[in-house]
């Protein structure tokens, strides 16, 4: 059972819709609405990976912002409001993977990491609405894997939420797990959200 905080001083928003996301922020401790953009991802492109999900990051919380009112924060609040958004994408032969287009592709993908390996990097964006400090941060998490069998992918394609995630492939998938060989870095970054810098950046933002 996760530790909880003492109440922080700051309201939290979490702009995904990410249940993996979701449930680190829970696992942390912290209370928090959650407020979603609106955005083309696939109109932002960068060269480097790291700027890419920074960048992306940046947008969905700029999006956010501007669409949000006085239900969500007043500057006068006492406390400060902060919001976080985050973006992962998979680097994989040096191709940026994002969200699979299509079941067919979604296969290629997994059948790919098959007794091979990616890197899952993931940003971090933390703003406090108050003041409108910002902060953004990335960091990338090396995963191998062993072989995963046809009827294993077969079993992940037909649930679909390979096409929900960045990559086609859901680490804490329960599928998946067992073909795992090795994590290099933090599991939770793989997952949409690093704790530690989350945390880094909401005392940077406060």
């Amino acid at each position: 059972m996760a530790s909880k905080k003492l109440l922080p001083p700051f309201k939290l928003i979490l702009g995904s819709s990410s249940m993996a996301r979701r449930r680190i922020l829970e696992d942390m401790g912290y209370d928090f609405s959650i407020v979603t953009a609106d955005i083309d991802e696939k109109a932002i492109r960068k060269d480097k990976p790291e700027e890419l999900v920074t960048t992306l990051a940046e947008a969905k919380a700029d999006a956010i912002v501007s669409g949000l009112d006085s239900t969500h924060f007043t500057k006068g609040d006492a406390q400060p409001t902060l919001l976080i958004t985050a973006d992962t994408v998979v680097l994989y032969r040096g191709v940026v993977r994002e969200k699979p287009s299509s079941k067919e592709e979604a296969r290629e993908f997994i059948k790919g990491y098959s007794g091979s390996h990616a890197a899952a990097i993931g940003s971090v964006f933390v703003m406090n609405l108050s003041t409108g400090t910002r902060r953004v941060a990335w960091d990338s998490t090396e995963v191998y894997f062993h072989e995963i069998p046809t009827d294993i992918i077969d079993n992940l394609i037909d649930e679909a939420i390979t096409l929900k995630v960045a990559g086609g492939l859901m680490l804490e998938h329960p599928l998946v797990l067992p073909f795992v060989k090795e994590v290099v870095g933090s599991f939770d970054t793989c997952m949409g959200l690093s704790k530690s810098l989350t945390e880094r950046l909401i005392q940077e933002v406060l």
